[in-house]
């Protein structure tokens, strides 16, 4: 009996404390682990220097790869669009489309990613047109537009 009172003195003081501290979970200090999520066609800048007006289709689709989206009502337009959805943080879109005239390159558009740039480096996205320049058609070099 005397030991049960010593005890119940000892945890007493011990349970009240408890009840003042704000409620933790266990939740709130371990978070689960989620996967990178990749999706689509990875372009690089380097890929798209590689580019030239004129190329066939078949050179395109060497350098680039075989595109995401390619439309049977747009046969002159490939688009490769990337995403990546990190684990934690904001979820990265690119989008590059590739035009053809008579099964040759013509022009291509869309977000440019830095060289330096890793495929999960976060880089704003730029949307413009890239300009590979006319494709000469008699072997000459091309005169300048003033």
């Amino acid at each position: 009996m005397l030991l049960t009172r010593r005890l119940s003195l000892i945890l007493l003081p011990l349970l009240a404390a408890c009840s003042s501290v704000p409620e933790t979970k266990i939740t709130d200090y371990i978070t689960p682990y989620r996967i990178d999520v990749r999706q689509g066609n990875f372009v690089s800048q380097e890929m798209v220097a590689q580019l030239k007006p004129g190329q066939t289709r078949e050179q395109v689709r060497f350098i680039l790869g075989t595109p995401l989206v390619s439309d049977i009502f747009h046969a002159d337009r490939w688009d490769y669009v990337y995403r990546l959805t990190p684990g934690h943080g904001e979820v990265q879109s690119r989008r590059l489309t590739v035009f053809f005239v008579d099964g040759k390159l013509a022009r291509v558009s869309g977000d440019v990613i830095p060289s330096t740039a890793a495929p999960t480096a976060p880089a704003a996205p730029v949307a413009r047109e890239i300009d590979l320049g006319a494709a000469p058609a008699d072997g000459q070099a091309k005169p300048a537009a003033n």
